[in-house]
């Protein structure tokens, strides 16, 4: 029926062809397109909150804010080593870049896992090209209304001072030319 009212309308030059699609798109963004509705609220704010400390850590690790990054962990012996070893990252690096993106997020109770896939340059100063890694991480975060990371899994971006020695040669098993 559409057919042949658009065929009658169109050849009594009432309407041209881009003006019936146009008036169909109309229609259909009209009617399809309700507004949308969040079906948990209470989750999504959760999950709000997780970006969000999943996004302070990245940006006090790269601006170097010790004390930021220490307030986003929770107070507990198994992460003194992870402070350690960024400490040693901030005195050894002039430069961080970091990007993170969040491949997956699953919540049980208070326990939340994020795994991220991560990228860097790492510069020891101006001139330096710089180190550049990536990797896959579990960052490991506990809480509803105040996040805060519990445990790191993984190839983590924390440590590349750690790294770096372990990946160079002792000077002594070097030959000499």
């Amino acid at each position: 029926m559409l057919y042949c009212a658009t065929m009658y309308l169109g050849r009594i030059g009432f309407l041209r062809p881009p003006t019936i699609v146009w008036l169909i798109v109309l229609a259909v963004a009209i009617v399809g397109c309700p507004s949308k509705t969040i079906r948990y609220p209470a989750e999504h704010e959760r999950l709000l909150r997780i970006d969000q400390a999943v996004e302070s850590l990245r940006s006090a690790y790269q601006r170097k804010d010790r004390s930021e990054f220490h307030a986003l962990l929770l107070p507990m012996d198994q992460l003194d080593e992870l402070k350690r070893q960024v400490e040693m990252d901030f005195i050894a690096f002039s430069a961080i870049f970091l990007e993170f993106k969040i491949e997956r997020v699953t919540l049980e109770k208070d326990d939340i896992n994020v795994l991220i896939h991560w990228q860097g340059t790492w510069k020891r100063d101006a001139t330096d090209m710089g180190v550049r890694q990536r990797g896959l991480a579990r960052l490991q975060w506990v809480g509803t209304h105040s996040i805060l990371l519990r445990g790191v899994q993984g190839d983590v971006p924390f440590g590349m001072k750690t790294k770096q020695l372990l990946a160079e040669p002792p000077a002594s098993q070097t030959l000499p030319r």
